[in-house]
């Protein structure tokens, strides 16, 4: 077995990099045609990732959708959903939230040492809490999902989690979204954060593939071979 999953990173930006606007509403970057395809790619991994951040913002179900795609992943022995996982320094939490009361799925929260003893209080159960390191260290947390049969994870963001993946040389391939339309507002997030990334001009990505999805435009590249 790899000492880590493969690891994909999924996101959708404006054509000037943003993966929200700055207003209270979530702005939607995507198009049902899109989350079809997205839904077809969650399908085919074991687990899937978003920071606490984004639990908090926009409290996700992290479900795959189509009644087919589950039958598929049972005809195979497969679990119907993924295994979902988030990550937190600060263990600020609430077991109301989606990403634990939708599904019957295991829900695995890797979090700073310091932030363990009051999470597993908090969330009483909606999910297992483990003790990711302080500070948080996603090589270990991949070591562990490695070690529970993770294979391939998907992570749908937001910007800090996939900033942290790329600096730290930790993932594989990134299927990046473009909609059709700037933000122009310094004061929305981007889809990565300021860091030292391995993927630099010496060492770029390797386009594999472009698919038009109406006036989307989804790019998928390859970061590294596999060790």
């Amino acid at each position: 077995m790899n000492d880590r999953p493969y690891v994909l990173l999924s996101c959708a930006m404006s054509v000037d990099g943003y993966i929200d606007d700055a207003s209270p509403e979530r702005l939607r970057l995507s198009s049902p045609a899109d989350f079809d395809r997205v839904d077809g790619v969650r399908a085919a991994c074991d687990a899937i990732l978003v920071g606490a951040g984004t639990v908090r913002a926009d409290d996700p179900k992290l479900l795959i959708k189509s009644p087919a795609r589950q039958d598929r992943r049972a005809a195979r022995g497969l679990p119907r959903q993924l295994t979902k996982v988030t990550v937190t320094s600060t263990g600020d939490l609430d077991p109301g939230s989606r990403f634990f009361t939708a599904g019957d799925s295991p829900k695995l929260v890797y979090a700073a040492s310091r932030a363990v003893p009051a999470l597993k209080e908090r969330l009483a159960g909606a999910g297992e809490v483990i003790d990711a390191g302080d500070p948080l260290d996603l090589r270990r947390m991949l070591a562990d999902l490695a070690g529970r049969g993770v294979r391939r994870l998907m992570v749908e963001g937001g910007g800090g989690v996939h900033t942290h993946f790329l600096t730290e040389g930790l993932a594989d391939e990134l299927h990046l979204v473009v909609a059709p339309f700037f933000v122009g507002d310094p004061a929305a997030p981007r889809f990565v954060h300021p860091g030292v990334f391995p993927q630099s001009p010496a060492h770029p990505m390797r386009l594999a593939e472009v698919t038009r999805i109406g006036d989307l435009v989804l790019m998928r590249y390859l970061i590294k071979p596999r060790h």
